[in-house]
């Protein structure tokens, strides 16, 4: 049986990149987040300002996060926005 990972909502700090940024824990210090579904631009590739530009207009919003698993130090989770999972365009 799949434990299913409970729902935690979390306000959004720092924009990293089109698909990557940080959440303040509970006990103190940051978690970074990648947005699960999404593969934006990276650094130096065309598209990437934009991607970056579209994320932070979630800056210091609060987001519902479903985890769904660990990659290269960062939670990979479903990202809730005002009732709406956010996804690629």
């Amino acid at each position: 049986m799949v434990q299913r990972k409970k729902s935690v909502r979390r306000k959004v700090q720092k924009v990293i990149d089109g698909d990557t940024f940080t959440v303040r824990n509970r006990v103190g210090g940051s978690q970074y987040i990648r947005v699960a579904g999404v593969n934006a631009p990276e650094k130096g590739q065309r598209g990437y300002a934009s991607a970056k530009k579209d994320l932070s207009k979630l800056k210091g919003k609060t987001v519902t996060l479903r985890p769904k698993a660990k990659s290269y130090g960062r939670t990979v989770a479903d990202v809730i926005y005002k009732r709406k999972k956010l996804r690629d365009k």
